[in-house]
Parts: structure tokens; sequence; C-alpha cells
């Protein structure tokens, strides 16, 4: 099979012992729950430990070694044994019960903390991260942790436990033969870990594909409108064929790096029983050990061996949970970029006053220079548009004040003050965006409303959709208020779906607006509507408008024309029409093409 170059720009690659340590605070959380599984998983192993000490007992005394074998003491043995099994059955509900909820409480925890961190990544990670790997590592990978988090401590300690009784158990009986059977050990783990990196290297392929597995059905389910109207249906379905064929053919990898740890194991499990065969026999033929302590000897190796099996086999779900844990950093240690200085305060009652002081700005991902060196002075409460060609830098000269992204050089300035100073939620808590791209989240249209201010009254977002031109269509729908919008909006058309975005603005009552190309993507109707909406919402606030309709920003105070070069054009609407420069050519071009 052809080799598969997976690239995963996240990984962090990390040790089993560092992503361990950096899991512990996690488990530190549960320490009570933990000891008291660990105690439990203790008394899961009295059975096995005891079984062959019984079993040896009623075999020398048949054979008239030791004590006489009487009912009395078969019956005093199987109570013993009786009385250890209810033990074991009783450590082994809490195990199943107890131990999975603290997984559980260490999977939700984690997957919080994942979200938060996520709330605060800034645009740029959003723009390099596909969506698909992202709910990958929240949900699918932490349900291995969850998992890893249970059986681990278990599983390790009760094999210790196991190991380290064999051990004393059989050289007692023989330490030769128990110093030739454990010789096996350490050249079995030698071969388990190297075969157990590979194992996890095909683990890791395999999340890393599924994330982008489940980007490509995400694209083509919600793109399914556009889909259809290409009739690309062939085109999608050989992109998602490619992307399943590429999951097959990681995976079918990893299962052959599975057999091959599995199949080591059981070579090692057959030498094991080997070295007992030739030593053990040897040993009875020369007297050197009796035939109940032979047969206890069989048991305890047994024992061993199963306990070496268990984990092997535990092997995958360990190297699931690495990689559960290992992707969950992908996202906890990506950097935040835009946060809070150390002595930000909050911004109370701004005027609206902006300037830009030599402000120049690249994109950290791919450093491609937008502006360099900008200088802009807005006034309170003045209505300033910006135009210019695709690219000239617009939308990213609006993106900056809300700290959506952090200038390269220079300073953005509010009321005098380094927006800096300034924390981000009352910064942004203080300027409301009506974007060309409308996002209503799947709920009501009361709900959507009321995302403005959180907690307002119902007369309060009655009042600002009646301000955004809203409420006569909102009560035309049949459950008005309570419409189910749909998932981002589908239900609505694209002025209703505007009008609302509008109203959720108008509720949140900001001194500074940003309006990025509000109207372009309606019909002629409903921008007449949405216009309208806005003309009002922008009055007695600082506006900025971002517009390719030129029609509606003629009433601007001042109107920008951006490019490469900068700010090339500056003035009112009839001063911008004298100078015949760019704007003019704008306008004409509009209008020639109506």
């Amino acid at each position: 099979m052809a080799k598969q170059n997976i690239k995963d720009p996240g990984a962090h690659h990390n040790s089993s012992g560092a992503l361990i340590r950096r899991f512990l605070p996690y488990l530190a959380k549960h320490k009570a729950v933990l000891f008291l599984d660990l105690f439990c998983a203790a008394l899961t192993t009295l059975c096995d430990i005891f079984l062959p000490k019984i079993m040896s007992t009623i075999t020398n005394s048949a054979m008239g070694v030791g004590i006489t074998l009487t009912t009395g003491i078969v019956l005093k043995l199987a109570g013993i044994y009786f009385v250890l099994r209810i033990i074991d059955g009783a450590a082994q509900y809490f195990m199943s019960g107890i131990g999975h909820i603290m997984g559980v409480h260490i999977e939700t925890d984690m997957r919080r903390d994942a979200f938060d961190h996520l709330l605060l990544l800034d645009h740029t990670y959003y723009n390099n991260t596909k969506v698909g790997t992202i709910m990958g590592r929240i949900t699918n990978d932490l349900f291995d942790v969850t998992e890893f988090a249970h059986h681990c401590p278990e599983e390790f300690f009760i094999a210790f436990i196991k190991i380290l009784a064999s051990f004393i158990i059989l050289c007692q009986a023989s330490i030769p033969l128990t110093l030739a059977v454990f010789a096996c050990v350490p050249l079995m783990g030698v071969v388990s870990v190297y075969l157990n990196g590979r194992l996890r290297a095909r683990f890791r392929q395999q999340r890393i594909q599924i994330g982008e597995l489940n980007a490509t059905i995400e694209d083509s389910l919600l793109g399914q409108g556009v889909v259809k109207a290409f009739a690309a249906e062939e085109q999608e379905r050989a992109k998602f064929e490619q992307g399943n064929k590429d999951f097959e053919h990681i995976k079918t990898l990893g299962y052959y790096a599975m057999a091959a740890f599995n199949t080591s194991t059981r070579l090692f499990d057959g030498l094991m029983y080997l070295v007992v065969i030739l030593a053990g026999g040897l040993s009875l033929v020369y007297g050197k050990i009796s035939a109940g302590d032979l047969v206890a000897y069989v048991l305890y190796v047994s024992t061993l061996i199963a306990t070496i099996r268990r984990i092997v086999e535990f092997a995958e779900q360990f190297q699931r949970g690495m990689t559960g844990i290992e992707r969950f950093l992908q996202i906890v240690d990506a950097d935040i970029e835009i946060f809070d200085e150390p002595d930000a305060v909050e911004l109370k009652d701004p005027k609206g006053e902006i300037s830009f002081e030599k402000v120049s700005f690249e994109y950290p991902d791919d450093h491609n220079k937008v502006f360099t060196n900008l200088n802009l002075q807005i006034h309170a409460g003045e209505k300033v548009a910006i135009v210019g060609p695709s690219g000239g830098g617009k939308t990213t000269l609006c993106n900056l004040i809300p700290r959506f992204y952090d200038v390269s050089e220079g300073k953005i300035l509010l009321d005098g003050q380094d927006i800096k100073h300034f924390t981000l939620k009352s910064l942004r808590g203080n300027i409301g965006i009506v974007q060309q791209d409308v996002y209503l989240f799947s709920g009501t249209i009361y709900e959507n409303i009321s995302y403005g201010r959180p907690g307002a009254s119902k007369e309060d977002v009655i009042e600002a959709a009646k301000r955004a031109g809203a409420h006569d269509f909102i009560m035309e729908l049949k459950d008005g208020y309570d419409t189910y919008v749909g998932e981002r909006g589908v239900k609505l058309s694209g002025g209703q779906k505007q009008r609302i975005s509008i109203a959720r603005v108008f509720l949140k009552n900001p001194p500074i607006i940003i309006l990025d190309e509000a109207t372009s993507a309606l019909d002629n109707e409903s921008e007449f509507a949405v216009a309208k909406s806005l003309g009002e919402l922008s009055e007695g606030r600082t506006t900025l408008t971002i517009a390719h309709r030129l029609s509606s920003i003629r009433n601007s105070d001042r109107i920008l024309v951006l490019t490469d070069d900068g700010i090339v054009e500056e003035g009112d609407h009839d001063q911008l029409m004298e100078q015949k420069g760019i704007y003019y050519q704008f306008y004409e071009t509009a209008n020639a093409l109506k």
C-alpha cells in the first residue's frame, strides 16, 4: 500500500510520560475515589493469588505431603474461596460503576477546559483549523480519555500486585525456575515498547484522518444547497470516497501494527510456558519440587501470563487514551494571541472617538501585509464609510477596532486611550457589528435577539425588533417570537435574518457601530427595509460602514477610499465626485450597471 503523509499542524507528539504528567492534575481532583478504586482493584487480586495456594494444599494433602486431607479442610478452603469471591464481586461492582463515573467527571472537566480555551482563541486559529477536527478532539478523543482515566491506574496497579505476589510466591517454590521464567519479561518489555510506539503513531494518524473526514462531510452537508444547484453530487461523492479510502488505509495499517503487537505477546506466552515445562518437569524428576507445588507454580505462571496479556490488550486502550490526551493538549496549548493586558480596565461610557496612529498590520499566519503606517481619525458620532477594491483591507481595518486581530505596529486609540488598555469584554461590549453573513444560533427568534443583551426583558426585545423593522414580519410568523429559526437561520430569508441581527445590536445599544457590507447580499426590497433600520441604528453613534453599494453611503459624513496603498481619497460624496478619482470611477461604474 502507498505510504500516507498525514499532517496535523497542531501536533505535539509528546512522550507518554509528558502526557501523563499533564493529565495528572485532572486525576488528582478525584484522588479519594481513585484511592478507593485502587483499593478495590487490590481486593480483586485476592482470588487469583490464593487459588493456586488452595489447589497446592489440596494436591499435596491428597498425595500425603503435609497435612492429611479431610472433608473439614476441603470445606474450610471452599469457604475461604467463597468469601474471597464475595469480596471480589463487591470490589468489581465499585470499579465498574464509580470508577467509570470518575472517568466521566474527568472527561467533563477536560471538555470544559478545551471549550473555554477555544473561546479565547482568535480568528487565525479558526482560519487554519477545521471545525470537524476540533469537534473530533472534544468528543471522540475525550471519550477515549474517559476509559483511559478509569482503567489505566487499575490495570497497572493490579498488574504490579500480581507480578510482585507471583514473584515472591514462586521464589518460595523454586528460585532458579522463577528466575528462568522472569528472564523472559524484560525482553518482552523491550519488544512491547517498540511495537507500542508504532501502534500509537497509527492511532494518531487515525485521529487526524477522522477529523479530515468529518470536515469533508460537514462541508458537503452544510453546502448541500450549492451541491444541488450545481448538480455536483458526484464531485462530493468522489471527495468523500477519497477521504473514506484514506481512513480505511490508515486504519488497516493500524490493525497490522496491532496484529504484530498481539502476536509478539503470544509468542512470549509460549516461551514462558516452555520454560515451565522444561525446568519444572526436570525439577520434578530430580525431586527439587513437589507435585502440588508444581501445580501451584503452573497456576501462578498462568496468572502472571494472564496479567501480562491483559496489560498487552490494554495497550490499545492506553494508546487511544494517550492520543486523546495529546490531541486535547493541541487545543489547550494553542497560543492565545489576543488577551487582556495586566493593567487592563473596564471601558465605561465611551464617547466613540477612534484614532489609528501609524498602524501597520499583517496576518500572523501567512505574514500577508495588509497596510502600513495607516493614520486615521474618526470623531465621536461621525458616520464614516469605507470603500475600495476587494482585498484592500476594509474589513481588516474594522476588525482591528474590537481586537479580533492585534495591530503589528502602531496603536489604535479609543477616546485617547490605547484599546489594549481596556478589557476585551468591555471593549467588545461597546461595539456593535452587523455583518453581511448573518449568523443566527439554532433556537427561537427571541433567543437570537436577546443574545444582544442576555437577561433583557421581553418588552426590551420587542422594542429592539420594532426599531429594526423586524416586529411586523415576526408577528406574521406562526409562533411569533417563539419561531424556531433552524440551523444557522435557514428557515428565514436573508432580509429577515439581517433585521434580526440589527435588532440584536439595537438591544445591545453600543456607542460604536460597524456595518460590514450589511446589505450587499439582499434584494432591492429587503435592502431598502434593512437600510432604513441601519439608518436608525447609526443615529447618534460612531459608525463605520463598509459598502459595495455606494448608494447606501451617500449621506455619510465622510467617505474613505482604501486601497493597497492605504487611504488614497477622503471626503464626503460631493467632494469625492468633484475629484474624479477612484471613488468617482466606482460610482460611475455602479450607475452604468444599473
